[in-house]
């Protein structure tokens, strides 16, 4: 068992009392983890509790995870093992999508905003919080600094259509890349867009010029494990993926009849791992076969309410079903150098999961 706690002391807020071990993969090659349930020490947690979280993660070079609050606009940073380091303010809605980059030794955050969040009203009610302006990405350094704002892309769609970005992907110099970044607009137009390292918009994917239309394409994310790095985007409202170059040309369709709901990714060894909304965790081989499922809870999405529960007045409160072991709604995802699997899911007060790798 697993037992956790809120808390706004100094201690980690999750304390195993036994060991709650997950299995994937056959015979030697199974990979083995432990799961840490709402390992990390929230800060503001009375806040927190209303909070409806709706974040991606990140994971430093030394191992820090970055997240966001699930109600204040701050990125949040946490130790590896879970404990509070820093926050920092921001004049973002969301910190929807969060992605990592390294620039000559030096690392910033991009943020995907998509300009809305779901807010709790006096008679406990939530709504979208009125957007007051579009949805933005944009470039921070991991004190808070902001360092680049991206403009709307010069699309004709966005002339009367609503810009909502919910992942940024980055084809980093580092990797002898060329600087590109990559946008998804999953909330706005199911647009995928690409720019410059300086902020100049160059092309946009619609989806059509690969297995067709994107129906919210949530997360995008740059696949370095084999020679020819690859764009992945989670076409989410069409329970797959579709795989580009980062010239833009379509490749591949991943998923179709094993994937219901991706939403993000992360990368470890030779295997990629995508966070399912609808409470699992899908890991694929090397070949983009699937390996099996992490935490596997599908039964949780026809409950009422779901990703949260209802009261009696059927307004949306903490969904009660939470259970070790048993994802809810992977929302954010992200892999540390160890093969670590940090995990945020979207509900009324947030939960973030590790899945610490068990050395073999």
């Amino acid at each position: 068992m697993v037992k956790a706690s809120w808390s706004s002391g100094k201690a980690p807020i999750w304390a195993r009392c036994s060991v709650l071990v997950m299995r994937i993969g056959v015979g030697d090659n199974d990979e083995v983890y432990e799961w840490l349930e709402d390992w990390a020490e929230v800060p503001s947690p009375d806040e927190a509790r209303i909070g409806w979280a709706h974040h991606g993660l990140a994971v430093t070079s030394s191992g820090d995870i970055v997240s966001f609050h699930p109600e204040r606009p701050d990125v949040v940073i946490f130790g590896a093992d879970g404990r509070f380091l820093r926050s920092c303010p921001t004049r973002l809605k969301e910190g929807h999508g969060i992605t990592l980059v390294d620039e000559n030794g030096q690392e910033f955050i991009w943020v995907a905003d998509p300009g809305k969040k779901m807010r709790r009203s006096a008679d406990g009610a939530y709504g979208p919080e009125e957007a007051t302006a579009q949805g933005q990405v944009v470039k921070f350094s991991l004190d808070g600094i902001e360092v680049l704002s991206l403009p709307r892309p010069a699309h004709p769609v966005y002339e009367n259509g609503f810009y909502a970005p919910t992942s940024v992907a980055v084809d980093e110099v580092r990797h002898g890349g060329s600087g590109d970044v990559w946008v998804a607009d999953g909330y706005g137009q199911h647009l995928v867009h690409r720019y410059r390292a300086d902020g100049t918009y160059v092309q946009t994917l619609s989806g059509e010029e690969g297995a067709g239309s994107f129906n919210c394409p949530h997360g995008i994310f740059i696949d370095r494990r084999h020679t020819r790095p690859e764009l992945w985007v989670a076409d989410r409202g069409n329970s797959r993926a579709q795989v580009y170059g980062l010239d833009g040309a379509f490749l591949r369709v991943v998923g179709q009849g094993f994937l219901n709901s991706p939403s993000a990714f992360a990368s470890y060894g030779e295997s990629i791992v995508v966070a399912e909304l609808h409470a699992r965790l899908a890991v694929l081989g090397a070949d983009d076969d699937l390996i099996g499922y992490l935490g596997e809870n599908g039964e949780v999405c026809a409950l009422a309410g779901w990703p949260n529960g209802v009261d009696a007045g059927q307004h949306p409160v903490r969904m009660p079903a939470l259970q070790p072991g048993r994802f809810n709604s992977p929302h954010g995802l992200a892999a540390d150098a160890d093969g670590n699997l940090y995990v945020a899911e979207w509900l009324i007060g947030g939960r973030t999961i590790k899945l610490a790798r068990v050395p073999r």
